[in-house]
């Protein structure tokens, strides 16, 4: 009934997925980033023992072998703080990032998975498309029951989901900036390549789009290769990427984008597709379940509130500041049409020391280290470049962009890694300054608190969702898994 959303860079780690899937709902880790977290939480010691217990479970000891071996730090790297960098994605990668991607995606599932009955899925944003199909192929190697992607339109992923489930080689066309027309330029994986020899059967999962409209749930649902199984609709006030307002931009005066009716999902629309849809974007409070069922809807995405419990990949200074701001009702939310490379608006807390502050992100030199969020380019000569409006500026210039592409954007990517602990070190010995994205109920992520707690759990945000909704809850659960 409650699918947890996939948050941010490593904030919905296995510890809050596996949390969340115990109890019977839906949690889901998220993609973006995961080879370099991985390899980050290697360097780290992999405290508690946990990779070492996954990788001994990759059916492919040589290249868990391999991956430890080069990222594996037993100190902790208490002796250098800085991170050896990863080869950034490209469109066509090097063995050893197909190694790390695919092994980072199995780690990351199959902890989430491990002892666990419930329902685990995986979140991946459409306009990261490099690391995608190997991403894709380490989740189903660990048996992820569903894949999630929104942030586009993801018409082909369901049907690499059933090619990659069959071993088949598989393709993605590429999004390229200034390719003629008719030119296509796409990546590639070979599962059968990749291994060398015979491989274990895959069960392939379950799709679904997430969606802010029902024009794109149309789309997805009668033009998609392969099946969609349903939807996750958000409305403007999920966290993290928000779908652009229709039409001309327009902002208020404090300078955040305006959204209109027009942007208003039409459920009823969603609903005669037929399919299950779950309600994202301000339902993560309670009642709002109740509501999402007499909708039609299957149940709700919650992420906010997922963000800021104990299991959740969020520093803990981040998290108890955003409970302390809660609580004092000073909670602010600013949807940047500026500070994501993507060009999607970016729902960032406003927190002291962060990048929300002009200060903060003036004064980091900008660079771009970890190219996930770079867009491809097409060269004079026709081969493929990679550029971010949010690198220098001079690099970006050279490279065909213009000076106002690069206005107000920040580096999400190490924003993103900053917020959960493996930022970086800078040039000044200090780390990467955090980039905290969350949704409009950061604001009431205090009620989650139990009498005398500072902190609450992810059952904490279960209980009080299902509280009163619970009998109802159960049966249209019931109801959904006979369809689904």
């Amino acid at each position: 009934m409650i699918i947890q959303g996939g948050m941010g860079a490593g904030v919905s780690g296995w510890p809050l997925a596996r949390a969340v899937s115990e109890t019977g709902n839906m949690g889901v880790v998220a993609g973006t980033a995961i080879a370099t977290i991985f390899a980050r939480r290697l360097q780290r010691g992999d405290e508690g023992d946990h990779l070492r217990r996954a990788l001994k479970a990759f059916p492919h000891p040589e290249i868990a072998a391999r991956v430890w071996e080069k990222y594996f730090q037993a100190d902790g790297n208490s002796g250098n703080p800085t991170f050896k960098l990863n080869p950034m994605p490209g469109m066509r990668p090097s063995r050893n990032l197909l190694e790390l991607t695919v092994l980072a995606s199995f780690t990351e599932v199959f902890l989430a998975k491990e002892k666990n009955t419930g329902p685990v899925g995986i979140n991946l944003l459409e306009k990261i498309q490099l690391p995608t199909l190997a991403t894709l192929f380490g989740s189903m190697l660990a048996g992820v029951d569903y894949v999630l992607m929104g942030a586009g339109i993801p018409r082909t992923i369901p049907g690499v989901l059933d090619r990659l489930a069959s071993h088949e080689k598989v393709a993605l066309n590429l999004d390229v900036d200034g390719a003629l027309p008719g030119e296509k330029f796409t990546t590639t994986f070979d599962p059968v390549e990749f291994r060398g020899g015979s491989l274990p059967s895959l069960k392939r999962p379950k799709f679904l789009g997430i969606v802010s409209s029902s024009a794109l749930a149309t789309t997805l649902a009668r033009k998609a290769e392969g099946k969609v199984d349903g939807f996750i609709v958000e409305g403007t006030a999920a966290g993290g990427h928000n779908a652009p307002p229709r039409g001309p931009l327009q902002l208020t005066p404090e300078g955040e984008p305006v959204y209109s009716a027009r942007d208003v999902p039409e459920i009823d629309k969603i609903r005669n597709l037929g399919l299950p849809f779950w309600l994202a974007g301000a339902y993560g409070r309670p009642g709002k379940l109740s509501e999402a069922l007499d909708l039609g809807a299957a149940g709700i995405q919650v992420g906010t509130a997922f963000a800021f419990c104990e299991e959740s990949g969020i520093r803990p200074d981040i998290k108890a500041e955003t409970i302390r701001l809660s609580i004092k009702g000073q909670t602010r939310v600013f949807t940047d049409p500026y500070a994501s490379p993507t060009g999607f608006p970016l729902k960032v807390v406003q927190m002291s020391g962060t990048l929300s502050e002009r200060e903060v992100f003036e004064a980091r030199p900008k660079k771009c280290d970890l190219g996930y969020l770079r867009r491809a380019y097409r060269r004079p000569d026709g081969t493929v470049g990679y550029r971010c409006p949010g690198e220098p500026e001079e690099d970006y210039l050279k490279k065909g962009g213009t000076l106002a592409e690069t206005e107000g954007r920040k580096c999400v990517c190490n924003g993103l890694l900053g917020t959960i602990g493996l930022g970086q070190t800078l040039e000044t010995g200090e780390a990467e300054p955090a980039l905290v994205t969350a949704g409009d109920d950061a604001s009431l992520v205090a009620e989650f608190l139990q009498p005398g707690r500072s902190s609450y759990s992810a059952m904490d945000v279960v209980n009080r969702l299902m509280n009163g909704d619970r009998e109802r809850a159960e049966s249209a659960s019931l109801a959904q898994h006979n369809t689904i």
